[in-house]
């Protein structure tokens, strides 16, 4: 069945079941086989908010432009940004 149309939550949930429903009858979600539940769960989402025109944004702040990770270098204590 295809997806629905719309940028609303709901929508979007009821796409993320369908694609998963999908993946429980046949194993595949799309062309695609994802290794197991969890990783199918993570690409209906993917797709659901692609289709919806939206994108699960990482977490920036700082004032800085972007996305960006912080992460702590091996041979320090200090955080550094990667973008």
């Amino acid at each position: 069945m295809p997806l629905k149309r719309g940028k609303s939550q709901k929508v979007i949930s009821m796409n993320i079941g369908e694609m998963i429903g999908s993946y429980r009858k046949t194993g595949k979600i799309g062309t695609s086989s994802p290794k197991n539940k969890g990783d199918a769960i993570k690409q209906a989402a993917a797709i659901a908010y692609s289709t919806a025109g939206k994108s699960r944004k990482m977490r920036g702040g700082g004032g800085v432009q972007g996305p960006f990770m912080t992460v702590k270098k091996k041979d320090g204590n200090r955080p550094v940004k990667i973008y």
